[in-house]
């Protein structure tokens, strides 16, 4: 195990994230730079979902994101993901617009509400990002996956025969099939009992140590950020921005032996102090 978690306060108004300038050296994994977006409302009304928002991940890096309800947490995601554009600042995968490595297929995401085609198969709903794209299906790879997120024998299964675990292992199987260098997780496994969220939590890791692959999590669970992230970041209250970022010190692979270590609970009592000063901060709260 290393050594005690890195604290690091984030300076909102410097607009750059702790681990360096925008666009020093290497291009990073992600990166959100200054980022700023507002909705609107009806009868003119504005929202302001994210202020000065900046992150950077490193090429193979997995960072969970958390912070308090209706912070602009999936707001971010969804900026990263392309289903948004930001009022200010820049985001950046690889140092390409989102929308260069979505097109080339690089980037996967799975949110809470699964989105499966209840008509088609197991093999069909993961096989389905091929036809999307107009490709050749890789049939090794969709019968690869199935075998990795454990769902050998019911690839004919439709997803209302399937339990909401198994619609989940679909789900991320699908968001993988085209070998991605980037994964947005949107609260996966939100919607799941305990018992299955922490089941899937562990396939998730064994998933990502097999593939390396550049990684947003965001989640309410301080105790999943802990056991799956390399780096937890806190978002403030809305406008949300980053406030704070803490290295998880513990070596992989992470079993559950990992939560009844001193070190583990102190991590996860420092973070739920750091999200209960960050939901204070709500502009206007």
């Amino acid at each position: 195990m290393g050594e005690s978690a890195a604290a690091r306060d984030v300076d909102p108004a410097a607009g750059t994230p702790p681990s360096g300038e925008p666009g020093a050296g290497t291009a990073p994994g992600i990166e959100l730079a200054g980022v700023s977006k507002r909705f609107q409302l009806s009868r003119g009304e504005t929202i302001e979902a994210l202020s000065g928002f900046s992150l950077r991940l490193e090429v193979g890096e997995f960072v969970a994101v958390i912070g308090p309800s209706g912070c602009g947490k999936s707001t971010a995601l969804r900026l990263v993901a392309g289903l948004e554009q930001p009022d200010e600042g820049a985001v950046r995968l690889a140092g390409e617009p989102p929308a260069a490595i979505i097109d080339e297929g690089r980037l996967g995401v799975a949110f809470q509400e699964h989105a499966l085609l209840p008509w088609l198969s197991v093999w069909g709903n993961i096989a389905l990002p091929f036809k999307v794209r107009g490709r050749p299906v890789d049939e090794d790879q969709v019968r690869s996956l199935v075998e990795l997120v454990g769902l050998t024998g019911f690839e004919k299964a439709r997803p209302k025969q399937l339990s909401g675990g198994m619609r989940q292992r679909v789900s991320i199987a699908r968001a993988l099939v085209l070998r991605p260098d980037f994964l947005l997780l949107d609260e996966p496994f939100g919607s799941l009992d305990a018992v299955t969220r922490r089941q899937l939590n562990l396939e998730l890791q064994d998933l990502w140590a097999l593939r390396g692959i550049t990684t947003v999590l965001v989640t309410h669970s301080v105790e999943e950020a802990i056991l799956l992230a390399d780096r937890i970041a806190v978002v403030s209250g809305r406008p949300g921005r980053v406030v704070l970022e803490r290295d998880v010190p513990f070596d992989r692979p992470r079993g559950r032996d990992v939560e009844h270590l001193p070190e583990f609970r102190s991590l996860m009592d420092d973070l739920t102090t750091a999200l209960d000063r960050a939901a204070a901060m709500t502009r206007g709260g």
